[in-house]
């Protein structure tokens, strides 16, 4: 039977106005990430330098995504419960978390933690060297000083640093190894907690990130001895690095912004280019400068580039010190 075509036009207009009805929704939510606040978790205590860099992205990135970038603090285990938490969420690029240097090490040392594989990086932040940090009262004026003591006292100089899989943790290591020395470490939730200890004297000395001691010891409350970094530090000019001292040791920091695998790659991108914009922006490459960080935006291709590139030169210094426990790397 010969279906008049009329009848086809109508039949094909109302086919196309309910495929528009169908699909106009989807269309509108492929373009709509994101709709909703994103969380952005950072596995330490509130008020260390990790802590303090995601709140600056985050408040200055929530302006650029147009929903509120969030932090929410989860720390325990040396970063490794926040990680695991995020990495076992929903990829859908609402929840984000912050990488540390630490990570590298967590994967072979903590049976828990997730392997840099398991994760898709966004963007990297940016690097902070460590320092070697001591209270006044030890009355060490350089390295060398601390150097001989610890030689002559194998073990007993108290070092405050992360929990194992940590990046002070790990800068404590390399320290040992570097400087040819046995510390005793102690450890703590996170910087600011291994600060106040610096502070009341209940470590001599500490690992951790310069940029987390800069104020106090301007403020004479705590003493840099040396910086583990190529140059010396934007913050603390008076502060020579361990090569400078005679001690050719590098350790540092680095802070990326990672989102479960499995993210889709529209998504990844649109984070990626906003938290780009937010960081090459002068206002914050200013405040975080004034905040003691130096900022190198890079994407995440490049992130996981220089994760890898650090985990294959950390490894052999973890496989020496006997420190990799749960899995071996191929």
């Amino acid at each position: 039977m010969k279906i008049p075509l009329r009848r086809c036009v109508l039949n094909l207009a109302v086919l196309c106005t309910a495929l528009g009805t169908v699909l106009a929704p989807m269309a509108v939510s492929a373009q709509a990430f994101p709709s909703q606040p994103i969380q952005l978790v950072v596995p330490w205590p509130p008020g260390g330098g990790s802590d303090t860099a995601m709140r600056m992205i985050a408040d200055a990135a929530s302006k650029r995504m147009g929903v509120p970038v969030i932090v929410v603090n989860k720390p325990g285990a040396g970063g490794t419960v926040g990680i695991k938490e995020v990495m076992s969420s929903k990829p859908d690029g609402y929840t984000l978390v912050m990488i540390a240097t630490g990570a590298i090490f967590a994967q072979y040392n903590n049976p828990n933690a997730n392997a840099l594989d398991e994760m898709e990086p966004v963007v990297f932040f940016g690097d902070d060297p460590s320092a070697i940090t001591v209270n006044p009262k030890t009355g060490f004026k350089n390295l060398s000083e601390l150097v001989a003591h610890a030689k002559a006292n194998p073990g007993k100089l108290k070092n405050g640093n992360d929990q194992p899989g940590g990046s002070s943790h790990v800068a404590a290591a390399v320290f040992e190894k570097g400087l040819g020395i046995r510390l005793l470490k102690v450890p703590y939730a996170g910087f600011a907690p291994t600060v106040q200890a610096l502070l009341s004297g209940e470590v001599d000395m500490a690992s951790i990130a310069l940029p987390d001691v800069i104020e106090q010891h301007n403020a004479g409350k705590l003493r840099i001895l040396g910086v583990a970094s190529q140059g010396r530090h934007f913050k603390a000019p008076d502060v020579p690095t361990f090569g400078e001292q005679g001690f050719p040791v590098i350790s540092g920091l680095w802070r990326v912004i990672a989102a479960p695998k499995g993210i889709a790659p529209d998504r990844l991108k649109i984070l990626e280019a906003k938290f780009l914009e937010t960081m090459s922006d002068k206002e914050f490459q200013d405040r975080a400068r004034t905040a003691g960080f130096f900022v190198t935006p890079m994407g995440g291709a490049d992130a996981k580039k220089r994760w890898n590139e650090d985990d294959r030169a950390m490894y052999p210094i973890f496989l020496e010190a006997g420190l990799v426990k749960t899995r071996e790397k191929r």
